[in-house]
């Protein structure tokens, strides 16, 4: 799919989540794997990926992880349908109502206006979205850019967010710690809170080094007071992300952090082409153990516990404790965290781990400062 046809499915988003559920059920099933509706259970839980489906090492996979682990500890059937563009979120919601889902889980924000019509036309069905805040999800800003207004509009849907500033506060910091070059880069795949608040994290983490350490270290590819920065334009791998990854490798950064699911695997590539000891930095997964066509280049990576959080929505929703209130991961109740350093052990200052525990203890306590603009109310 080019990045062009991307965009055009992604802006016709609203037409589709309102015209498709006028007919709800009427569309045809997508192609998609999991169980299906078991007549002796009264709860069946689903889901649906966004474009960059199940196996992009990242959130989608997380959380069907979630979902499936959810389900066998359950003693239950799940349901999922995988979406390869935008024109499948509405008719792929749409097929699990039709199944007779009791709980439909969307994954990813550009999931946002589909998953809020849904809800909204069918009150008798739960809904949970992984990072959106399901808040009025139609406003727009001067520039064309999603906002909201901070408040659930929906009583049957939950949203599942996480405060990833937090862990990438302390990537950032590693990186800056790590960085041979005094330059350490981040892009994103869209300019979204969920993108955004990595970058913004990252950013913030190489600044408080400077300040702690009396170093200078550079941040190329995002500017948080600014908010301008390098995207890709969308969440595939491909010319652009390997393209983006480049322009920040030619600006001498070898640290980078990819935000947008499979795009880390182009900054890889790029990584790999120049041959010059750059490394990255995963998100979302442990990408270390997720992808170990990459792990030789893996430093760290911010964790977001989307399987967790899915997990946690699922058992609830199931035992009828279901509200709309936002789940939130934090470094403090485990929902984002920095991953080992793995192969990188050995190589990084001896004394940063320690430092990290101090800083985490700090974001947790609130002595240290780990904010976004994208963060989720809490």
């Amino acid at each position: 799919m080019t990045l062009t046809t991307r965009k055009a499915a992604l802006g016709g988003l609203t037409a589709l989540a309102v015209s498709a559920l006028t007919l709800v059920g009427c569309s045809a099933a997508p192609t998609g794997n999991g169980g299906s509706t078991d007549a002796k259970s009264s709860f069946l839980p689903c889901m649906v990926s966004d474009d960059g489906g199940f196996d992009d090492h990242s959130f989608n996979q997380l959380g069907l992880q979630g979902l499936e682990s959810s389900a066998k500890s359950l003693g239950i059937k799940e349901k999922h349908v995988q979406s390869n563009s935008a024109d499948d979120y509405t008719p792929n919601i749409n097929s699990l109502l039709s199944a007779n889902c009791n709980l439909i889980v969307t994954v990813g924000f550009n999931l946002s206006q589909a998953t809020d019509a849904a809800a909204k036309a069918n009150p008798d069905v739960k809904f949970a979205i992984v990072d959106d805040g399901l808040d009025n999800e139609g406003a727009k800003d001067k520039d064309g850019k999603p906002t909201g207004d901070g408040k659930v509009d929906v009583d049957n849907g939950k949203p599942i967010l996480f405060d990833t500033v937090q862990a990438a506060f302390l990537g950032g910091y590693a990186a800056a710690s790590y960085s041979k070059t005094g330059v350490v880069g981040t892009f994103g795949g869209l300019q979204i809170p969920p993108v955004t608040i990595f970058m913004d994290g990252f950013a913030e983490g190489v600044k408080y080094f400077n300040q702690q350490k009396g170093k200078d270290v550079k941040v190329v590819g995002w500017n948080v007071d600014t908010q301008t920065g390098v995207f890709t334009g969308g969440f595939a791998a491909g010319v652009e992300a390997k393209t983006a990854a480049q322009g920040l490798l030619d600006q001498n950064a070898d640290v980078l952090m990819p935000v947008g699911g499979p795009i880390y695997q182009s900054a890889a590539e790029a990584i790999k082409d120049q041959n010059k000891g750059s490394v990255l930095i995963g998100v979302d997964a442990d990408v270390f153990n997720t992808d170990k066509t990459v792990d030789d280049i893996i430093l760290t990576s911010v964790q977001k516990g989307v399987d967790a959080g899915v997990e946690a929505v699922v058992k609830a929703a199931k035992n009828g404790d279901f509200d709309n209130t936002p789940y939130v991961g934090t470094l403090k109740n485990g929902g984002v965290k920095l991953a080992p350093f793995h192969n990188f052990e050995s190589k990084v200052d001896p004394g940063l781990a320690g430092e990290l525990k101090k800083i985490e203890a700090g974001i947790e306590d609130g002595s240290i400062k780990a904010t976004s603009k994208s963060s989720p109310q809490q």
